[in-house]
């Protein structure tokens, strides 16, 4: 039995009332998995079997397959998409991962970017159709299946299970601030009853996207498949940014017509209109994707506005990455070697949250501000200031307003305020004792940097001998960090300096001539410095994936360990390279927060405590 999917209508003004559940729509390719007894398939909404394109989540039902066989067989409703964050799916990932059709490819692509399974329905279990049952019936039955076999019955990009569960929400306006804040495609709304009901465009559901708004002046008519293209102004140049047909009546259609008509050039040529730049106009379109409008649609004509306020920057603009905050000043120049400006920094903020809002949340903030870029100079601020919006979380520890980043909007104030460096402290507000060990191998200078690859490398030797899981950074500046994830609310700073302080000598003790714990600087000569004593209460370490404030705009960079070679150096990890590196490479710091409950961490504590 193969099935042809159940189609939302679109709609502009989503349908209110008790009678509507709320879904958050993620960008992928629509999906229905059949899974049985040695059977697993991945059918699209033409038709098309995928598994070949995905084979991790084949490989991940296939694992799962004993838990599930009891509720063999099944028919799942869903969407296999490419994360960028717990609210948002990458369009231009999922793609990438469609055209590609060597094996070998699909599968380095697969390790680094893997695709998610996200079920939204049910519609088989244990060979009982319930596509005519009420779908608030249905997706109670699916939150059970995926309880009863500890699955995620949430979307989070954090955790490595490749079957997760849309959850519904009853509160629109609640669901479409998340959506806005994450730019998120948009929402499904669901009518509560309503049947599933196989290969029909229904109106009990409809889609609601996240549309952005920007105005552009059109270039030309293209009279052999009704298309306007448009441009906008981008370094003082035309560029032409899209072209839209849908969404005009057809009256603005014709008015539209016979005004590019009367002001066509002269030789334009067969089949095409060109126009002088003049005539503007307001479009939807859902985002720039390789720097061209998706789907663009007309929303009205801008007789108020010049052609020349149509521009590149000002569309820039527009995509602010958080509803709450207004962007003050974003073609600031902020280094004086680099052409980064503050929006670019905040569109870095942007696409980097999914990646460094995890190791922000529920952490007391400490930041470095840089109200000059670096053409001035900067200053530590820990208390909230009192201009500080609503929306700013605070929590009071010692007489000071901490700022709690848990939020892409909280992330975009802090980076429209030019905070460049994030510092947080080694466990969260939640926490009794350390949530990790962080030890800071830092050199003498960046001409120093192998003696940190070198500390580094010996003490992954010496964690691996006692099969603890670590993990490495740059620090942006001329070191190296490791860490060592741990449960929450297990062990104490006490507990982990045992550690740390014995790590520290047995390191010094094994290469004396390279490293130090000698605290004043005109006393370490050019050893490595191994600060052990950094990692206690009230001492902070800059964030993963946070901007140091130096010259060269570096990051405090996750890294594979097998990067970390004679060939490390700082240089190519800057802020223009770090999006791109994710997208490619992944995330090295991906597993970090899985592996806490399964650090085996007390044994060792336990030995070094009875030697």
């Amino acid at each position: 039995m193969k099935l042809r999917p159940m189609l939302p209508t679109l709609i502009f003004e989503a349908p209110k009332g008790s009678d509507w559940l709320y879904e958050i729509k993620y960008d992928g390719f629509r999906t229905l998995l059949y899974w049985d007894h040695g059977r697993i398939e991945l059918i699209s909404r033409n038709g098309n079997l995928l598994n070949e394109q995905f084979p991790e989540i084949i490989e991940y039902c296939r694992d799962q397959e004993r838990l599930f066989s009891e509720d063999f067989p099944l028919i799942i409703d869903g969407e296999v998409c490419i994360l960028e964050s717990s609210y948002k799916a990458s369009f231009e990932q999922i793609q990438i991962r469609g055209r590609l059709k060597n094996k070998e490819k699909i599968a380095a692509t697969s390790a680094i970017k893997p695709a998610h399974f996200l079920a939204f329905d049910l519609l088989l279990i244990q060979d009982k159709s319930i596509m005519t049952d009420p779908f608030i019936n249905r997706k109670k039955q699916l939150e059970d299946l995926f309880l009863k076999h500890n699955l995620m019955k949430i979307v989070d990009i954090q955790q490595n299970q490749l079957l997760q569960l849309i959850p519904y929400h009853s509160s629109f306006q609640e669901i479409w601030e998340k959506v806005q804040a994450e730019q998120s495609e948009g929402i499904i709304a669901k009518k509560r009853n309503s049947p599933w009901e196989e290969g029909k465009r229904t109106t009990s559901w409809y889609k609601i996207k996240n549309w952005q708004r920007g105005n552009f002046f059109i270039t030309g008519y293209d009279q052999a498949n009704g298309f306007f293209h448009v441009s906008v102004l981008r370094d003082k140049e035309i560029y032409e940014i899209g072209l839209f047909s849908n969404g005009l009546a057809s009256e603005e259609r014709d008015a539209l017509l016979q005004v590019i008509r009367q002001n066509q050039h002269e030789g334009t040529k067969i089949g095409y209109v060109s126009v002088n730049p003049g005539i503007c106009v307001e479009l939807l379109y859902l985002e720039l994707y390789k720097e061209q409008l998706r789907q663009p649609s007309f929303s009205k004509f801008q007789f108020d506005i010049d052609w020349s306020e149509c521009t590149w920057e000002n569309l820039q603009r527009k995509m602010d990455i958080s509803t709450q905050v207004i962007i003050s000043h974003p073609e600031k120049p902020l280094w004086k070697e680099r052409h980064i400006t503050k929006q670019d920094y905040l569109d870095y903020l942007l696409k980097i949250s999914p990646y460094m809002l995890p190791f922000l949340k529920d952490r007391l903030l400490t930041v470095i501000r840089y109200p000059h870029g670096m053409y001035g100079e900067s200053f530590y601020q820990k208390n909230c200031p009192d201009y500080a919006p609503a929306f700013i979380k605070k929590v009071r520890h010692e007489d000071i307003d901490y700022i709690v980043c848990n939020n892409v909007d909280t992330l975009a104030w802090l980076g429209n305020q030019l905070a460049f460096e994030f510092h947080i402290p080694f466990q969260t507000i939640h926490s009794n004792g350390p949530s990790e060990i962080v030890f800071d191998l830092d050199p003498p200078s960046r001409n120093e940097f192998p003696l940190a690859i070198k500390a580094a490398l010996i003490l992954k030797e010496v964690f691996d001998g006692l099969d603890l899981i670590s993990f490495i950074k740059l620090s942006g500046n001329k070191g190296l960090q490791l860490y060592i994830p741990l449960p929450e609310n297990t062990f104490s700073y006490e507990d982990t300096r045992v550690f740390t302080e014995f790590i520290a000598h047995y390191l010094i003790n094994k290469e004396p001539d390279y490293f130090t714990i000698e605290r004043l600087k005109k006393n370490r000569g050019n050893k490595l410095y191994v600060d052990y004593v950094q990692h206690a209460e009230g001492k902070t370490i800059i964030a993963p994936y946070s901007v140091r404030g130096n010259e060269g705009a570096y990051i405090a960079t996750p890294l594979y360990w097998d990067e970390v070679n004679e060939d490390l150096t700082i240089e190519p990890f800057s802020i223009e390279s770090i999006i791109n590196r994710i997208n490619t490479l992944g995330d090295p710091f991906k597993e970090f927060f899985r592996t806490k409950e399964i650090q085996p961490f007390k044994p060792v504590l336990e030995f070094l405590k009875n030697k």
